[in-house]
């Protein structure tokens, strides 16, 4: 699995003024997350909830955006590793690395291909401080052209 670094969480208070922790104001943060394989998902469900709990999150919504043109992020079953075998399986067969017409001259357009049909963030609601994913649901980083050193943004937004 790939690394994490948590960003600067430990000096979020020092960052963000302690009146924008407790208002309704957005605060964002960036965390890096290291990928090993050209396709990889890495669950980072973990580190988006200690965001939530670092900002003393009550009711709104944490939004996960990448901001790269070859990873993406996407929400899936996070019980069964070959959950995400499969699908890494599919989207290999859906665009082939080495297809035929390709003009892109880095040789990496299934990657641009692949991170467009995940897209580059999700939004997860936040109830009384805790992500509201269903049970089997966690939250994947998508790299698709690794492996590399990933910006994984998070921004929350409180509710009203």
């Amino acid at each position: 699995m790939g690394g994490h670094r948590n960003g600067g969480f430990d000096d979020l208070r020092a960052i963000v003024p302690y009146r924008a922790l407790d208002s309704h104001l957005a605060i964002m943060q960036t965390i890096e997350v290291q990928t090993e394989q050209r396709d990889q998902f890495v669950e980072i469900t973990r580190e988006v909830q200690q965001f939530v709990n670092r900002v003393h999150a009550g009711d709104g919504v944490v939004v996960v955006y990448v901001p790269h043109t070859t990873a993406g992020v996407t929400i899936n079953e996070n019980a069964d590793p070959d959950v995400v075998h499969d699908m890494l399986l599919t989207l290999d067969r859906l665009v082939p690395r080495n297809a035929q017409g390709y003009r892109h001259g880095e040789g990496n357009s299934d990657s641009h291909v692949k991170a467009s049909m995940m897209g580059s963030s999700c939004q997860v609601p936040v109830q009384v401080g805790r992500l509201a994913l269903g049970t089997w649901q966690g939250v994947y980083l998508c790299e698709f052209d690794g492996p590399r050193l990933r910006k994984v943004h998070l921004q929350w937004l409180a509710g009203t």
